[in-house]
């Protein structure tokens, strides 16, 4: 007499259960009106039943003495943690709780071009970065940074005030070949700017630079706590000259005064749009003089 052993049934892995769940609601999309309403309504009815049983589950082990343990070493279990979160029942960490508010709102800041990020929660201050239109100087990114604050603060109750962080700058990268000069500047493509002491510290100074060759070149220097960096004068967005562009100092931004892009000052890296970049020149003083390679 032979006997078959059967072979267990592998179960689901969360990621099948939870593609399964996404496709059955992208699925809704598809019906008419009256249709999509009553697979929500089912769909309602459902999660509120298993949410019904599972805080019995929980009320119930809680309360018994040997069963609390367990209930506490189920909760630390990713997917028993998270099917808790989804029905209320366990409040996620404030760092999860804030990736889901924030994950709730990114839809409207993709709309206008910006993005937001967590870097860490501290004493109750969420701490975030914001990118793209979020971090320009204009009155719509003033809104979309507004809609990150009030969303944090009003739905997590850990957080009380938000605290905005400024972008790392990624400065533009000039060969150091480019920095030499050699016996004929002049023939290299560098032009005299200036005695240094004669840029304004703390502002930026407009000039139109000619070549040996007669080719004329619009540029700023930025004379930021007498650090220079020296830069085309036309805007990343629309090629705008920049001669009364707003230098925020404190912030070591520099800002359009057309429509309001946002520059790291140091670097020309545009805080308003991730890769746009000012055309930084390079610039060397020498025995007191500066100097602007603008061609070769």
């Amino acid at each position: 007499m032979s006997t078959t052993t059967e072979r267990p049934v592998a179960e689901p892995t969360f990621e099948e259960l939870a593609k399964r769940v996404d496709d059955a609601v992208a699925a809704l999309s598809g019906l008419d009106a009256d249709s999509r309403a009553v697979a929500e309504e089912l769909k309602a009815a459902v999660e509120a039943i298993h949410r019904a049983g599972l805080v019995t589950i929980v009320r119930g082990m809680r309360a018994d003495d040997g069963a609390r343990g367990v209930l506490f070493d189920l909760v630390d279990d990713p997917t028993v943690h998270l099917l808790l979160s989804l029905h209320g029942i366990v409040r996620p960490d404030p760092v999860t709780h804030a990736n889901q508010v924030l994950a709730s709102v990114r839809p409207q800041l993709h709309s206008h071009g910006g993005d937001v990020s967590l870097v860490r929660i501290d004493d109750g201050t969420a701490y975030v970065r914001l990118e793209g239109a979020c971090n320009g100087c204009s009155m719509s990114s003033v809104t979309l940074r507004n809609l990150v604050e009030e969303a944090l603060v009003q739905q997590v109750p850990a957080i009380n005030a938000v605290e905005v962080l400024p972008n790392e700058p990624t400065p533009t990268l000039i060969p150091v070949e480019a920095l030499l000069i050699g016996r004929d500047p002049a023939g290299e493509g560098w032009v005299r700017v200036g005695p240094a002491g004669d840029l304004p510290v703390d502002e930026l100074s407009a000039t139109t630079l000619t070549t040996r060759a007669g080719e004329r070149a619009d540029v700023i220097v930025v004379n930021l706590g007498q650090r220079l960096s020296a830069y085309r004068n036309e805007c990343a967005h629309e090629a705008l000259p920049l001669d009364n562009a707003m230098l925020d100092v404190a912030n070591g931004t520099l800002t359009c005064p057309w429509h309001g892009f946002c520059y790291d000052a140091s670097s020309g890296e545009c805080l308003s749009a991730p890769g746009a970049q000012l055309e930084q020149l390079p610039l060397r003083v020498d025995d007191g003089d500066v100097w602007v390679r603008v061609e070769g």
